[in-house]
């Protein structure tokens, strides 16, 4: 298996609603060894669903998104890169990537929240999904793991927000305001510290 980190922005929190406008994403081999970063904008179609709340946090305005693909160009776009970072030799004229992204697992910070995002643009597009069922969640794998250790005497965030679970592990953003590919690596870099706490665990 393969492994994508993903994180994207949006317009709002409503997938069949609002939209991509950013995504960011960090590729791994099946030995989690990085294999290349994705960054791009994406242009939205429903200006209504522009929130400035959704502004606040970004920091990217309309404005910003002028020169953006649209998410039907982008879509096809990351399977290509995924492919070439990975090696894929797909058949000239192929469009359907699905025997090549099948083993591809999103990952991410409450992922399943960008998976939907992602799968409703797939939809809409009329666009088959192309990677696998199965995801790998920072926050549930970070519930566990700081319960066992809150039960073996170790001190552990209040939160599980990921910039206090980045901050837990020595990490931090650069500025205040989410970039999507800056989170993707943050979300990647916490992953490998709890792989490195899972591998040290031992059963009494």
């Amino acid at each position: 298996m393969s492994y994508l980190v993903l994180d994207l922005e949006m317009t709002g929190p409503e997938p069949d609603y609002n939209e991509i406008i950013q995504i960011g994403a960090v590729l791994f081999d099946d030995q989690w060894t990085e294999k290349g970063r994705y960054l791009t904008n994406v242009y939205p179609e429903n200006h209504e669903a522009f929130s400035s709340s959704s502004e606040k946090i970004h920091n990217l305005s309309l404005a910003d998104l002028d020169d953006a693909p649209m998410i039907y160009d982008v879509l096809p776009e990351m399977e290509e890169w995924i492919c070439q970072q990975l090696g894929i030799r797909v058949p000239k004229g192929q469009l359907d990537r699905t025997p090549y992204l099948r083993d591809v697992v999103i990952c991410g910070q409450s992922v399943i929240n960008d998976i939907n995002f992602l799968k409703e643009a797939y939809r809409y597009e009329k666009q088959k999904w192309p990677y696998s069922r199965v995801l790998l969640d920072l926050h549930t794998l970070v519930y566990f793991t700081f319960r066992v250790l809150r039960a073996n005497g170790r001190k552990t965030p209040d939160r599980l927000s990921l910039t206090a679970i980045a901050q837990y592990f020595g990490f931090a953003r650069e500025d205040g305001f989410h970039n999507a590919l800056e989170d993707a690596v943050l979300t990647a870099q916490c992953l490998r510290e709890v792989f490195k706490l899972s591998d040290g665990m031992r059963l009494g």
